[in-house]
């Protein structure tokens, strides 16, 4: 086991976070060139998205495939077999001649993020030791949290380049691909659950994502015979997992209250954010007259934030449980979103934006690493890889929904998109909409989640001995602090 402070741990660090950063920059650098991409192929709002909802789409899809891939056959070779398969699909993205081909490219650049999102935080669960798994977890989060960040702001200078050079936020993931290739083929320990065995849910796998597809497609061309096909579909995957012999998604591990209730906040949060930050970039370049730059630095305090306050957040959880900033943080959130409410035709960003951008970092910021930390702790580690895959996928689905259903319930028709004004209205509609989800995800966190019982002094013990330990930074497996006494209450 590594621990947070040798040079192995800091290397299978920053592989991880290099790796799940470039799927993360990808997704958020998207949002910024939207509108360039839009004129460069004279794309209405529909087709926009769909560059979006593609990559999220098979992302989503494929994610609990390849979480039990990796702990199956080694989750640092599907990792890495992943960061190739997405660096090849971003150079297709680049080249992409029309807007069917870019949304083919997205599609094929989220099954390699599916690939190697899962076995990154598997990764960290599996090679840390017990008591730097909480730390190692909140830096992971806080520096890919940067990197979700970071990616408007960089989007947003290379777009500003020229009439094309949107291509390049593709081109900005081959470098980085190919070192973490280079780190985790030469410093990342192997690992995958010896408990896996038999042949992989293929069945699964294809009714999952066939499911989200007909969801997805129905959501936007307010289809309903694909909405009723997509819910039929994904109810029969549930149905095949209780009987299938090897199933892909072990319902055993929605058992526990705490694993269950922290994928539903996951999923209101993520539903908030992912909807959101679809039309952010869109508002201020259509409706405030920002450049695609102007756009993406007016997101940067949340980089800031996030680098600041993530680790130290996933490391107050370790001391006094989840509890609290996943009830706080998301209604934090949520106050941020509101004052997105506020952006309009002048869109002067110090009085206007920056509030609510600094709101929504500061709740972002205490959320993220004890809802990681404590969904996964609510797993048995031999199926790490299978319990990231499914909060990531819970979030990613979320997202997919929003973007796929928050422009129609906020009145952003295509006819809409196209009148500044109508659009301006719409997005004040949309963010009061994220809010209250926010809200909602906060509420329902401070009612479900539970924090680890503090163990008892052994007999004669002073107390300080009890005090100056962390009561709950064991691993899920490792043996608790004290005999007798369970690390982590599953009620």
């Amino acid at each position: 086991m590594l621990s947070l402070s040798s040079a192995a741990g800091r290397w299978v660090l920053t592989a991880t976070i290099l790796g799940s950063g470039i799927a993360s920059i990808d997704a958020t650098v998207v949002g910024i060139a939207l509108p360039a991409i839009g004129r460069s192929f004279g794309a209405g709002l529909e087709t926009l998205q769909w560059v979006v909802t593609a990559y999220t789409l098979t992302l989503a899809g494929l994610l609990l495939l390849a979480g039990a891939l990796g702990d199956r056959y080694g989750r640092r070779r599907v990792f890495v077999i992943g960061v190739v398969w997405f660096a090849l699909a971003s150079v297709l993205c680049g080249i992409a001649p029309d807007a069917a081909t870019l949304i083919a490219a997205r599609a094929l650049q989220g099954v390699g993020a599916a690939l190697l999102t899962p076995g990154s935080l598997a990764i960290l669960q599996a090679s840390f030791s017990p008591e730097d798994r909480s730390r190692a977890i909140g830096a992971w989060s806080g520096l890919g949290g940067v990197a979700t960040a970071i990616g408007p702001f960089l989007g947003g200078w290379l777009v500003g380049l020229g009439p094309d050079a949107w291509r390049l936020i593709f081109a900005i993931n081959v470098p980085i691909a190919a070192a973490v290739v280079a780190i985790a083929w030469r410093h990342v320990p192997e690992s995958r659950d010896p408990e896996a065995t038999g042949r992989v849910d293929l069945p699964g796998g294809i009714l999952v994502t066939a499911g989200l597809m007909a969801l997805t497609y129905g959501l936007i061309q307010g289809n309903v015979v694909a909405l009723v096909a997509g819910g039929v579909l994904l109810a029969v995957f549930v149905w095949w997992q209780t009987r299938a012999p090897h199933p892909m998604l072990p319902l055993s591990l929605f058992a526990s209250t705490q694993f269950t209730a922290t994928n539903v906040v996951t999923f209101f949060v993520y539903g908030a954010l992912g909807g959101a930050l679809f039309l952010l970039p869109i508002q201020l370049q259509n409706v405030s007259g920002y450049s695609p730059l102007e756009a993406g630095v007016a997101l940067l305090p949340v980089t800031v934030l996030m680098l600041l306050l993530s680790a130290r957040s996933g490391a107050l959880a370790t001391r006094i449980g989840p509890r609290l900033q996943m009830s706080a943080g998301p209604i934090i959130a949520g106050l941020g979103m509101a004052l997105f409410a506020r952006i309009g035709p002048h869109g002067d960003y110090v009085t206007e934006v920056l509030p609510a951008v600094l709101v929504l970092g500061l709740g972002l910021s205490a959320t993220v690493a004890p809802l990681t930390a404590t969904v996964l702790a609510a797993a048995p580690s031999s199926h790490a890889g299978m319990a990231s895959a499914v909060n990531n996928d819970v979030a990613r689905a979320a997202g997919l929904i929003a973007v796929a259903v928050l422009p129609m319930a906020a009145g952003i028709t295509s006819q809409a998109y196209l009148d500044p004004p109508r659009l301006s209205a719409g997005f004040h509609t949309a963010v009061l909409i994220s809010a209250v989800c926010c809200v909602a995800a906060g509420l329902l966190a401070a009612v479900t989640v539970r924090n680890p019982r503090r163990p008892a002094p052994a007999p004669g013990a002073p107390p300080s001995v009890t005090e100056e330990k962390p009561w709950h930074s064991c691993g899920v497996d490792a043996p608790p602090l004290r005999t007798n006494q369970p690390v982590t209450d599953h009620r």
